[in-house]
């Protein structure tokens, strides 16, 4: 992507090398101003129509978001959450009416914020009510292998999720840990690695898991090798170095998928944080007989709870060393569960300042963690408690929206699969935007105001221009 300094040439001079550029221009349509902001009531509120007209020339004093929708990057594949243990069992405690809700608020492209991407947890994670596993202990030959487990709450929510999108829904699935008896530490919990003897039993186990779903009615697009490989945690965890996890690919679950006949279902590897994404994408891309199994690189944004920053340029990288892979968002919450901060606004920036960004790095699908859970932030077996968009208090019915459903949908309800990234700048940093163009050629242009001083911006689209008003603490999708 350019940057402000050099969007003005571009739109002046394009991309034709033997005939002028005329610019794009959005001069007399109509766009409708979405906007959430802090100390309002506004939550993703049609809060404004507006009208392009031919651009004046531009002016220092001014504050500008230049759009060109002819300066097209990466395809968008969806937007959505994570459909885990601990949303379903929350799920199936509401009565039906406040289910049918939910469904709507998530998965209906007109009454919600229409997700058509989610994540589901392969054996048990930390948001299950305890661990499991789909075998009997020690049963190498996986010939006890059943999803019993997942057919009483989490794939009947994860069919009605499919429902209610119109069957639009794009899932895919994690392990956080192999059976025990499958590793160093004999403990599904605190680490381990996965032991050499069961490389093979271990890669068959992901085939059984995607042919049972199938079965079901549930069919999976993609797969992650593991969550979070460089994480020993007090749940469900399994380290992998990064030369491990590209021999497991290369050498057993690559060619034990393409023999089970399920080469249509991508494989993503990593699935962590950004601060090492770099590392783990050289080592396994740049290896011909991995990297042809490798579909794309899964990534996380908890490096920056130690107190560091988000490494946003990281993910850019990736995306410049290896155009033919995908980069795609798959986990982030923004904090611990409190029950007294479920109206703090951080909680929805942290939403909006990630999305924009990883957008504008070419990540082209994005992946919130749980979308639905109870009042203490759970159901977790270990105590790690958080936030997700939409709480329901199990205890009354209640359902409970926190900023980040509104933040996340001003992305997910404009931006729909499919969709092209256009160019997009600001010219002052209090100002975050990315923006794109659908298929039907409608445009969705977000800016974010994460600050506490609000004021006018000029909004340029090839040769046309509107003033619109950012407020403090605000996100805005401007739709034409």
């Amino acid at each position: 992507m350019r940057y402000p300094a050099l969007v003005s040439a571009l739109l002046l001079m394009g991309c034709a090398n033997t005939a002028p550029h005329i610019a794009w221009t959005a001069a007399g349509k109509s766009a409708v101003v979405y906007t959430t902001a802090d100390s309002t009531t506004l939550r993703l509120t049609p809060a404004d129509t507006v009208t392009f007209r031919e651009s004046e020339p531009t002016s220092e004093g001014r504050v500008y978001v230049f759009v060109d929708p002819e300066k097209t990057f990466q395809t968008m594949i969806g937007i959505g959450g994570a459909l885990t243990d601990a949303s379903a069992e929350t799920f199936a405690k509401l009565p039906l009416a406040r289910q049918d809700e939910l469904l709507q608020a998530y998965y209906s492209t007109d009454k919600g914020i229409g997700y058509t991407l989610a994540r589901t947890n392969i054996n048990s994670c930390d948001f299950s009510s305890d661990s499991y596993t789909y075998v009997a202990e020690g049963d190498s030959t996986l010939g006890t292998f059943s999803i019993a487990h997942d057919l009483k709450y989490r794939i009947p929510l994860i069919r009605k999720a499919m429902a209610a999108s119109g069957n639009q829904l794009k899932l895919f699935a994690s392990p956080w840990s192999p059976p025990a008896y499958m590793k160093s530490n004999h403990d599904m919990l605190h680490g381990g690695t996965l032991l050499p003897t069961y490389f093979h039993a271990w890669a068959l186990y992901y085939t059984k898991f995607i042919q049972s779903y199938r079965q079901a009615g549930v069919p999976i697009w993609a797969i992650t090798i593991q969550n979070e490989p460089m994480a020993t945690q007090t749940w469900e965890s399994c380290t992998y170095q990064a030369e491990d996890e590209r021999d497991f690919l290369k050498n057993h679950l690559g060619p034990v998928m393409a023999q089970q006949g399920l080469s249509d279902v991508h494989i993503m590897v990593w699935d962590h944080n950004r601060d090492l994404i770099i590392q783990r994408a050289q080592t396994i891309f740049d290896d011909p007989a991995a990297a042809k199994y490798a579909w794309g690189i899964a990534y996380h944004w908890y490096e920056d709870w130690s107190g560091g920053t988000q490494m946003y340029d990281n993910v850019a990288l990736v995306h410049r060393l290896y155009p033919d892979k995908h980069l795609l968002f798959t986990e982030g919450t923004p904090a611990n569960f409190d029950s007294t901060a479920y109206g703090r606004w951080s909680l929805g920036e942290a939403y909006g300042r990630s999305m924009i960004h990883d957008f504008n790095s070419g990540t082209e699908g994005w992946t919130d963690w749980n979308i639905l859970l109870d009042e203490k932030g759970g159901p977790n077996h270990v105590g790690n408690f958080c936030f997700a968009p939409i709480h329901a208090d199990t205890r009354t019915g209640k359902l409970i929206y926190t900023n980040s459903y509104y933040y996340i949908g001003h992305f997910s309800k404009f931006i729909h699969p499919g969709a092209r990234r256009i160019l997009a700048a600001a010219s002052r940093s209090m100002l975050l935007t990315t923006a794109f163009r659908n298929v039907d050629g409608s445009v969705a242009i977000v800016v974010m105001n994460p600050t506490a001083r609000g004021g006018e911006y000029y909004l340029t689209v090839g040769g046309s221009t509107v003033k619109l008003n950012s407020r403090p603490h605000s996100i805005q999708t401007v739709v034409f």
